[in-house]
């Protein structure tokens, strides 16, 4: 199989792109980004090229699958454009308009979106465990997740004009590991949580258990939607338990307030209405990936939790 990958150079594609070679998965892949392939391999091929850009022409030919990952989180790579919002949305929708219309000019058989848990939003009106039928919410002020359900409302339609094309959206919880956004990290490195009764749950999951699921659905071309996350749920105090013995609960106004103090400085802080998604539970039901990618994260919450905050590489 040889499949395109855009931002394959990205955190997760970092991950993905060995991932489908050494498996087996895929015996050629071309990879799509704006910067440098950090791996070299002979069945890789690296475009140094920006998706808005892209046309109908070589880069997809002979390609048999797209999985796109090309999407700026938490303002990455772009310094001070990330408060220029209307850049942000040019990169993660007009992006993946392109993406995919190439992938479907070229007649590829199948197309993955890497969206995300964010969609949903974390509100106090939340189910126990929100499946993959639930409404879509960003919380305000969080662009990722605001562009990542617009993208989805469009594939939506896009598929129903293109049938020969398998669409598959997975919608993974935080991404933590190796290569994973250093906040996502940061925040089970640090003692400080948002203060609520009952204290809401959250899930993440492993990176390389990211990888695996994409695999997955490219070998049984799965198409459909799929939520990803490791179990069992937990708050972010118990979390932050399993690493440290002191943890300092804020009220959730006035770590929203630093938040965004912080985010006008470095991108490192990530998006405003990031951290409000905090205060409420955000658990996914993970059956219908179960059942149709025959998917089980390696490791549960608690694992990820120790592999992240001891900054630990899993191979």
């Amino acid at each position: 199989m040889h499949v395109v990958v855009t931002g394959s150079a990205g955190r997760l594609g970092r991950v993905l792109v060995p991932y489908l070679l050494a498996s087996g998965v895929a015996d050629a892949v071309t990879g799509i980004d704006t910067h440098p392939a950090p791996f070299a391999d002979p069945r890789y091929r690296h475009h140094l090229a920006d998706v808005r850009a892209l046309g109908t022409g070589a880069v997809f030919e002979g390609a048999d699958a797209l999985v796109h990952l090309a999407f700026v989180l938490m303002g990455g790579g772009l310094g001070r454009q990330r408060h220029d919002r209307a850049t942000i949305r040019s990169v993660n929708i007009d992006g993946t308009h392109r993406a995919f219309e190439a992938a479907a000019h070229a007649g590829l058989r199948q197309a993955i979106f890497v969206s995300s848990a964010a969609v949903y939003g974390a509100w106090p009106d939340n189910p126990p465990r929100l499946t993959e039928s639930a409404p879509l919410r960003a919380m305000p002020g969080f662009a990722y997740a605001e562009d990542k359900i617009a993208v989805e409302h469009w594939l939506a339609a896009f598929a129903a004009m293109h049938p020969h094309l398998s669409m598959t959206r997975l919608r993974p919880h935080a991404i933590v590991g190796a290569h994973a956004h250093p906040l996502l990290n940061s925040v089970l490195r640090q003692p400080i949580y948002p203060f609520a009764h009952p204290a809401p749950l959250t899930q993440c999951i492993w990176e390389q258990d990211v990888a695996h699921a994409i695999a997955q659905a490219l070998v049984r071309r799965a198409a459909g939607i799929f939520n990803l996350a490791a179990d069992p749920p937990m708050s972010l105090r118990d979390m932050l338990g399993l690493v440290r013995r002191i943890r300092l609960p804020v009220p959730p106004a006035i770590l929203g307030g630093l938040h965004r103090l912080a985010w006008r400085l470095t991108p490192a802080a990530g998006e405003p209405g990031w951290v409000q998604g905090l205060r409420y539970s955000l658990v996914l039901d993970t059956r219908q990936a179960q059942r149709a990618l025959d998917f089980t994260p390696s490791c549960d919450i608690a694992e990820c939790v120790r592999r992240a905050a001891n900054g630990w590489h899993a191979s």
